[in-house]
């Protein structure tokens, strides 16, 4: 993070934009919402270690800077790459907003078109995202919660075979394997355990299926309460 005045904005933000992005805080020392952001700006800047920076222009101490970005209402926030304005926001913002703002400073092409891709949603549009980063997770699992709706449950249990075992992951894996999303809600997931606890102990299919359906209720505390009975039956 560095303060920049008007003598020194040329060097430190529109010449060091040509070697990595600059994010620009306008601010002043009167502003409220400033204060509120400021902070979330550096800490989310920080996170990037290095592969973006932060300039801070106090506008009541720099107006040439001010005039140059027609600062009208601050906070005012610009990101600067190779000397040029390529993205800005107005306004004190949550944390999300902001992480994604200086996020896709760093991001590469293809992983930008990849967020594109995600954020569309549609079933073509989470397809090309899995097939351009076969390594994104997200991208995996956005597909897959659309296959469960659609019943392709086969295709669901390959899109997430050897992905990191994350809650959705293994949540979405429940779901395939058990038989897509229950029609009667977690009262009939509950149901179907109860009537299962009988054979959990001598039964294996029994016993995998109610692994499988503790994974497809929703509420951890009720999941909880489920495995208590399950260890009761088995020991």
């Amino acid at each position: 993070m560095a303060d920049v005045t008007d003598a020194t904005f040329q060097t430190q933000v529109i010449e060091r934009s040509a070697t990595v992005p600059v994010v620009v805080d306008l601010w002043a020392d009167w502003c409220g919402p400033c204060k509120t952001l400021g902070p979330i700006l550096e800490s989310v800047v920080a996170a990037t270690n290095g592969r973006v920076e932060l300039a801070k222009v106090d506008i009541e101490a720099n107006p040439q800077i001010a005039r140059a970005f027609q600062a009208q209402s601050i906070p005012a926030v610009h990101a600067m790459v190779d000397g040029k304005v390529v993205d800005s926001f107005l306004g004190a913002q949550p944390e999300a907003v902001v992480r994604e703002f200086v996020n896709k400073l760093v991001m590469s092409p293809q992983e930008q078109q990849v967020e594109a891709l995600l954020a569309a949603g549609d079933e073509q549009s989470l397809r090309a995202a899995v097939e351009l980063a076969p390594s994104s997770t997200d991208a995996r699992v956005a597909l897959a919660n659309l296959l469960i709706d659609s019943g392709d449950l086969d295709e669901v249990l390959t899109l997430l075979d050897g992905q990191p075992e994350t809650a959705e992951v293994r949540h979405l894996l429940a779901l395939a394997r058990s038989g897509g999303r229950p029609e009667g809600g977690d009262g009939a997931v509950e149901a179907e355990l109860d009537s299962l606890l009988a054979t959990v102990k001598t039964d294996d299919e029994a016993r995998a299926r109610f692994v499988d359906l503790l994974e497809v209720l929703g509420d951890e505390e009720t999941r909880s309460a489920w495995r208590r009975k399950l260890s009761a039956h088995l020991f």
